[in-house]
């Protein structure tokens, strides 16, 4: 017996003895899922499990549920939130793993599950087929299109360099750098192994590509390098974010991971790819006494080429010169043109003088005295004939004026209605003055006023 002396130590469920009776004992559901909870755990406490993964289930809370199954069975399976970020590979759909972890039972819906604390692939070839489904989806979203590759420039002013400061790799870098082209680099020291490494290296191209663009730590290339090492080793550098942060730089990136035969999913996202550090070093950058050499050259073949030209030219203007002939008899001829046009210029002058002195002396002699007294008087006799002439039309218009007005003055007289009064008619008027035309305008007892020839008299209309 136990301690507390509950439970039979020969019991392997820990079951209380059986006192007096041979019938079973019974439990509350709760107490036997604890029993078979404690001795799955017990029993399982520490398992390595190999399976694919059927279905991942990511919930609110960060954690993981997934199921691993092979042909004949399925077991459900659990990564804690804070498990999920150590494991060295994200589970996914189809992959073929190895977790480890510890057995428990979920007694709320009667099932065992594994919880998980590690997971590694099964084996290099299910790696390599989880890189080739993960390349060909990065592919159909065309990450690896070569038509969004930047161009590398020729000779960069800042390199920046992604790698880890204490391997051979920086070294090899910079000391082919020195041996072809100097240039300044900026070195963002990040881990190129381990669970961490992928997300180091993509902050350091996210913060390169963060810098301002008028920044002067803002590179102009990226090379993102580290050596050699397994298909384990370069796992990082195959991580989807990883890829996706490479094809999205807008600084050029030169990615030289491991040596020339391994391949990773950043090489295909890489604006260009080189097959070890030493050779991206190689790419970066021009050889400087060969950009020398060939300056040199091209300098020659320039200076060449000017004096050939100058040689033409110089035979061809001999050429041209001899076409000429002698340039002082051409001025001859020239010279004495201007002479004899010299000469005539000068008699045209004084000839123009002389006809313009005669005109004006005609003109003066025009403007004498007596000819403008005499215009004087032309003019006033004219003027007197018109004044004369204004005022005898004057009268006749006044006289014409009068005897219409008269005319008029009498026709109008003998329309007026006081010469109608004059003949016996009268005109009469209502209080207001208006003319009353009709007695159906009167009423019996209104007040009405009648105009006679001599006067007017007040009445009141009756039946």
């Amino acid at each position: 017996m136990t301690d507390n002396s509950l439970f039979d130590e020969n019991d392997p469920f820990g079951l209380p003895p059986v006192v007096g009776s041979n019938a079973p004992l019974e439990y509350t559901v709760s107490e036997l899922s604890h029993k078979l909870k404690r001795v799955v755990e017990d029993e399982f406490s520490y398992v390595r499990v190999r399976g694919e993964i059927s279905k991942v289930t990511v919930a609110k809370s960060g954690h993981v549920y997934t199921a691993m199954k092979d042909s004949e069975a399925v077991l459900d399976a659990i990564c804690w939130k804070g498990t999920v970020s150590r494991l060295s590979v994200k589970p996914e759909e189809g992959m073929e793993v190895v977790c480890t972890g510890r057995l428990t039972t979920y007694p709320g819906r009667s099932n065992y599950q594994l919880i998980i604390e590690t997971m590694e692939l099964a084996g290099q070839g299910a790696l390599l087929k989880m890189l080739e489904l993960r390349r060909q989806k990065l592919a159909a979203e065309g990450l690896f299109d070569p038509t969004r590759k930047k161009p590398i420039p020729f000779l960069p002013r800042l390199i920046g360099i992604v790698t880890s400061p204490t391997g051979a790799v920086i070294r090899d870098i910079m000391h082919r750098l020195e041996e072809r082209f100097p240039r300044r680099v900026l070195l963002w020291p990040v881990i190129v192994q381990g669970q961490n490494a992928a997300q180091q290296v993509t902050d350091a191209i996210c913060g390169f590509n963060a810098l301002p663009a008028d920044s002067p730590y803002r590179p102009d290339l990226l090379i993102v390098a580290r050596g050699g090492g397994s298909l384990e080793d370069l796992m990082p550098f195959n991580e989807e974010m990883l890829v996706r942060s490479v094809a999205s730089s807008a600084i050029p990136i030169i990615s030289a991971i491991g040596h020339e035969t391994d391949t990773t999913l950043i090489d295909y996202a890489a604006d260009l790819r080189a097959p070890t550090p030493t050779a991206a070093a190689e790419k970066a950058v021009p050889v400087r006494t060969e950009l020398l050499a060939r300056a040199q050259d091209t300098e020659r073949r320039i200076i060449s080429a000017a004096r050939r030209l100058l040689q033409q030219h110089r035979v061809h203007l001999q050429g041209l010169g001899r076409g000429l002939g002698d340039p002082k008899r051409l001025l001859e001829s020239g010279i004495q043109r201007l002479d004899h046009l010299s000469s005539k210029l000068d008699l045209g002058l004084k000839n123009w003088l002389h006809r313009r002195n005669a005109l004006v002396n005609e003109l003066a002699a025009k403007l004498s005295p007596q000819h403008l007294t005499r215009q004087v008087r032309d003019m006033l006799r004219i003027l007197s004939g018109y004044g004369e002439r204004l005022v005898h039309t004057e009268q006749k218009i006044i006289r014409d004026r009068t005897i219409k007005l008269q005319n008029l003055s009498g026709m109008l007289e003998s329309l007026s209605f006081e010469r109608v009064l004059e003949r016996g008619y009268a005109v009469v008027f209502d209080d207001a003055g208006e003319i009353i035309s009709s007695a159906a305008k009167t009423a019996t007892g209104k007040k009405i006023k009648i105009l006679f020839r001599d006067g007017e008299k007040k009445a009141t209309v009756e039946k």
